[in-house]
C-alpha cells in the first residue's frame, strides 16, 4: 500500500482545516491546488481514485469550444479561448497546438464557407494565437487527408486548437501533486460518511470512511467544497444543502483502435446526429468519438449501441482498408459530462447545453458548490474559488501567489543541460516515441531531476518495465513513491494511458506487469494483478 496514502489519512485524522474539498476531479484538484498554493490549509478526499470519474473519460482536449458559436454564446467562447491561451502558456510541455482538420457534406444545414466564416472568428476570439484558420476545397481534403471518404464531401476548413500530449487523469493529478507540494493533505478511496455544521463553532464536523479498510475518523472545516462532479446534486440532497443550479448528465464514449492515418491532425466531421465526431491521434493508436446520450445516473457504461454508432460513423466518414469492428477495439472511454443548468431545463434542447461552470455559495455556512466546468477552463475555477473562499471570512494569506504551471524556463534549462551532461536520451529504448528527458520535464516537472540523478547512479534505471509501453523502473519507483497507487488501474489507466493503447491481453501476458506491481505493491503483488485482471 502507498505509504505517502496512509501518512496522509493519518494527518486526516482529527485535523482541523482551513477546506475540506470532496472530489479529486479537474474541479477539485484546481481547487486543493489554487488554495493551497495561496496559504489555505487544504484536505481533499475522493471517495474512488483521484480522476477516476469524468476528468479521466474526455476528448484529451483543451479547446475553446467552437461549436458554441452556433449557440451565440460568444462571450463562453472568448473566456474560453483565453483560458486556453493561458494553459498553453503555463503547461508548455504538456497543452499543445494541434491542428483540426474539418470536412463538410452536402446537406449540412451551413454552407462550408460559413463554417469557415465561423473558424475565422474562433481564431480572433482567441488573439490570433494560433496558426491561421485555413478554407479547404474538396480536392484539397482528397490530397492531404486521403483517409478522408469522399463521397458527398463538399469542402472544409482547417483551423487550430490545443490537447493534451499525456491523458487528462494525469494532468488533473499533477494539479493534486501540486497541492500537496504546497502543504495540502489529500487522500483517495476516502469517502464522505456523514458532515454536519455546527452554528456555535461555526465549523464543519465530518466523518470519513477509508474505503480500503473501512476505518472511520472525524476532521473539522472552517469550509468545504463540494466538487463531487456529477455526485453534486446527491452529495448536496444528503446534507440539506438548496441550491439554483443542477446538473443535467451526458454520456460520451470513445473508442481506441489501431492508428488509422499517419496523419498528426484531428480529423472533425459531423456524425449522423448531427454532433461533432473527433477521429483523434492517440500515440500509436486513434481515438474516436465522441456520444451525446442524456441519462440520469453517472454510474454507465459502452453499450454495444454505442460501439455501434462510432463504428458506423467512423466506416462511414473514412475510407479505410477494412471497415473497423468491434474486434478492432483496443480500449474503451466512457463518462457523463455534468452540465449545468439552473431550475427547470423548459422547452432548450439539451444538446445544446454548454459546459459552463458555476458556483453557488452558502455563505452563512462557508459551502460552496461547483457545477459543470471542463478542462479547458481550469485556473479560472482555481482562481474563482480562491476569490470567494476569501469573501466569506477564511484567511487567504498570499492571495496573489501564483499556484500553476510548469517549473519556469530558468529551471527547464538547467535540466535539459543536466540530462545532455548525463547523455540521458541516449538510453532511450529504441521503440520510444521521444526522449526520455522531454517525457519526465513533462510528467513529472521538478521530480525529473530526482529521476536523472537515479538513473545517472544506477543506468539499468533507464530500462522499461512493461513492453509497449515508455515507463522506466526508475519510473516506476517514483510512482509507487509519490502518486498513491492503490489498484493497479490507478496506474495503468489514470496515472498513464497505458490501459488505453495496449490490450488487455497483451498486458496480461506481460512479466514486466508483475515486476510493476511488486513495485506498487509489495507482498499483496499477485493479489493485486489477480484483482485487475478479473475485472478486465
Amino acid at each position: 500500500m502507498s505509504r505517502e496514502r496512509t501518512a496522509n489519512i493519518s494527518q486526516l485524522r482529527g485535523a482541523t482545516v482551513d477546506v475540506l474539498v470532496v472530489g479529486g476531479g479537474i474541479n477539485g484538484a484546481v481547487a486543493a491546488a489554487a488554495l493551497a498554493g495561496t496559504g489555505v490549509s487544504v484536505a481533499l478526499v475522493d471517495r474512488g481514485d483521484f480522476a477516476c470519474g469524468v476528468s479521466s473519460q474526455s476528448s484529451n482536449l483543451a479547446w475553446g469550444g467552437i461549436k458554441y458559436l452556433e449557440s451565440n454564446e460568444f462571450r463562453l467562447v472568448r473566456k474560453l479561448c483565453l483560458s486556453r491561451n493561458r494553459l498553453m502558456d503555463a503547461y508548455p510541455a504538456t497543452v499543445r497546438e494541434i491542428r483540426f482538420f474539418a470536412s463538410i457534406r452536402r446537406g449540412f444545414r451551413m454552407w462550408s464557407v460559413l463554417v469557415w466564416c465561423g473558424a475565422l472568428l474562433y481564431w480572433l476570439m482567441g488573439n490570433c494565437r494560433m496558426q491561421a484558420p485555413r478554407y479547404l476545397r474538396r480536392s484539397t481534403i482528397a490530397a492531404e487527408a486521403s483517409v478522408v471518404r469522399q463521397g458527398d464531401v463538399v469542402g472544409g476548413l482547417e483551423y487550430s486548437d490545443c490537447y493534451l500530449y499525456d491523458n487528462d487523469a494525469r494532468f488533473v493529478f499533477n494539479f493534486i501533486r501540486t497541492a500537496m507540494d504546497a502543504g495540502a493533505i489529500a487522500a483517495n478511496y476516502v469517502s464522505m460518511a456523514d458532515m454536519d455544521f455546527d452554528p456555535v463553532t461555526q465549523d464543519w464536523r465530518v466523518t470519513l470512511e477509508d474505503q480500503i479498510d473501512g476505518g472511520q475518523f472525524q476532521l473539522t472545516a472552517k469550509s468545504v467544497i463540494n466538487a463531487t462532479g456529477p455526485g453534486t446534486d446527491g452529495v448536496n440532497d444528503a446534507i440539506g444543502v438548496q441550491t439554483a443550479y443542477h446538473h443535467v448528465l451526458s454520456k460520451g464514449i470513445h473508442l481506441i483502435v489501431e492508428r488509422v492515418t499517419d496523419s498528426n491532425k484531428v480529423l472533425t466531421f459531423f456524425a449522423s446526429d448531427g454532433r461533432l465526431f473527433f477521429v483523434i491521434p492517440m500515440g500509436p493508436r486513434t481515438c474516436i468519438g465522441t456520444t451525446d446520450t442524456q441519462v440520469d445516473r453517472a454510474d454507465v457504461g459502452v453499450t454495444d449501441e454505442d460501439r455501434d454508432f462510432v463504428l458506423a460513423n467512423a466506416n462511414t466518414l473514412l475510407d479505410l482498408p477494412h471497415p473497423l469492428t468491434r474486434a478492432d477495439i483496443i480500449a474503451e472511454r466512457v463518462g457523463v459530462r455534468p452540465l449545468a443548468i439552473a431550475g427547470a431545463q423548459g422547452d432548450r434542447d439539451w444538446v445544446q447545453l454548454s459546459r459552463k461552470h458555476e458556483i453557488e455559495v452558502d455563505r452563512a455556512r462557508r459551502y460552496l458548490s461547483v457545477f459543470g466546468g471542463k478542462l479547458t477552463d481550469c485556473l479560472n475555477i482555481g482562481e474563482e474559488i480562491v476569490g470567494i473562499v476569501a469573501e466569506i471570512g477564511v484567511k487567504v494569506p498570499n492571495i496573489d501567489a501564483r499556484w500553476f504551471g510548469e517549473p519556469c524556463a530558468a529551471r527547464r534549462a538547467a535540466f535539459f543541460a543536466a540530462a545532455e551532461v548525463a547523455q540521458l536520451d541516449r538510453l532511450t529504448a529504441p521503440q520510444v516515441l521521444e526522449p526520455l528527458s522531454v517525457r519526465f520535464w513533462r510528467r513529472y516537472g521538478e521530480g525529473a531531476f530526482t529521476l536523472l540523478a537515479t538513473i545517472d547512479d544506477d543506468p539499468t534505471q533507464a530500462e522499461l518495465v512493461i513492453a509497449e509501453t515508455e515507463y522506466t523502473r526508475a519510473e516506476l519507483q517514483w510512482v509507487a513513491d509519490r502518486e498513491m497507487v492503490v489498484n493497479l488501474e490507478d496506474f495503468l489507466r489514470r496515472r498513464s494511458k497505458i490501459a488505453l493503447v495496449v490490450r488487455q491481453a497483451v498486458l496480461a501476458d506481460d512479466p514486466g506487469l508483475m515486476r510493476a506491481c511488486q513495485l506498487f505493491f509489495g507482498d499483496q503483488a499477485a493479489d493485486k494483478l489477480a484483482a485487475y485482471n478479473a475485472l478486465h
